[in-house]
């Protein structure tokens, strides 16, 4: 998008083209330049490597980003931003704030913990080490940028550039940003849809936004297929048909699960088909450090999401207990009969899960 006046806007696209993840876009005009997200590439080999690359822009030239939500493929390369200059506001809802604050941490102690193990084969193999793409101390410095932002508020960026939030419906604080920039004759407004629901979720309102803009930038993650279409009651009743199957065969139900958002909706189902008495009531354990953390940041927004006072009811249920050492997580496999267990990650491929999965 660029007009023929060196003064009009330009948008580039840094990420979450040609591919999911990564998302990134630059505004700039001849007064400021802004980020919306600055997510980490996920996937491939080749994909993740793309996050040790050099941005394609200074990050000391950025005067401000607006994150749209918490998940790491929009905000999981903000620390590298920081560690590589930026110290402008990082601008956002507050429930996005309290999300990262937990899970920018724990993206760094897994950037960490993987560059630990990578040079160790290194060292065998006689190659040089690696340092991590940040560390921890880069995602507390990356915090003290946070600002807050309230939905449907407009709210000066940078200079010229003004934003108001909407509720996507997607996660826990989500929100597409209408972006409104000033020119010579009428404002530009520009609206990025981020991630957007899928409607009719659990713990989230259907997705808002405005009308009469200029230009849309649409995620289209599933825009080349039909999804089912499940109504929270129906997504219930298949839960409860393979929560009956393991209390007959008295023995676990093993559930990988995202850490946040996923394993709330889990909680409040199995709360609701075990208070009905649709199934057997048997001990909850949320294996994940990270989903223990974010369950805690889910109930201090319980007021502002779909269901609120359900999710209370779950997280405070007598058969729920969360775990947090190595030790608990170890004592599980040792329990005998029917119970659930719901641990990271959702794709099976790191965390608690693999050692629940082999017990």
């Amino acid at each position: 998008m660029r007009g023929d006046r060196d003064k009009d806007p330009v948008l580039r696209f840094h990420g979450a083209a040609h591919g999911v993840t990564g998302s990134c876009y630059e505004i700039g005009t001849s007064r400021a330049r802004i980020l919306v997200d600055c997510g980490l590439f996920q996937g491939s080999k080749s994909e993740r490597e793309l996050n040790y690359g050099a941005f394609p822009f200074a990050p000391e030239a950025i005067d401000a980003v607006i994150l749209t939500h918490a998940h790491i493929d929009h905000s999981g390369l903000l620390q590298k931003l920081v560690k590589q200059g930026f110290s402008g506001p990082i601008h956002t809802t507050r429930a996005t704030i309290d999300l990262c604050s937990v899970m920018l941490p724990d993206a760094a102690h897994i950037q960490e913990m993987e560059v630990e193990q990578l040079n160790r084969r290194n060292v065998q193999r006689g190659r040089q080490p690696v340092e991590p793409i940040y560390r921890q101390e880069d995602a507390a410095a990356c915090m003290s940028l946070f600002r807050a932002l309230e939905y449907c508020e407009w709210t000066t960026i940078a200079e010229g550039l003004r934003a108001r939030l909407w509720n996507a419906g997607h996660l826990l604080g989500s929100a597409s940003v209408e972006l409104e920039i000033d020119r010579d004759d009428a404002p530009l407004r520009i609206i990025f849809s981020s991630d957007i629901g899928p409607d009719h979720k659990l713990l989230q309102a259907d997705p808002e936004g405005p009308a009469g803009f200029d230009y849309l930038i649409c995620e289209s993650t599933y825009g080349d297929r039909d999804r089912p279409d499940f109504s929270p009651e129906q997504r219930r009743s298949q839960l409860g048909e393979i929560v009956r199957g393991a209390a007959e065969a008295n023995g676990p139900l093993i559930v990988p699960s995202f850490a946040v958002e996923r394993t709330q909706e889990l909680l409040v189902d199995l709360y609701l088909l075990m208070e009905s008495g649709d199934v057997p009531t048997a001990p909850i354990f949320v294996d994940s450090p990270l989903a223990t953390r974010a369950s805690a940041i889910f109930e201090r927004h319980a007021d502002e999401i779909e269901q609120g006072n359900v999710l209370r009811q779950a997280l405070n249920s007598r058969e729920l207990r969360f775990t947090e050492t190595v030790e608990q997580s170890k004592a599980i496999n040792r329990l005998n009969g029917f119970f659930v267990v719901i641990a990271a990650s959702g794709m099976c491929d790191a965390g608690r899960i693999r050692y629940h999965l082999k017990a």
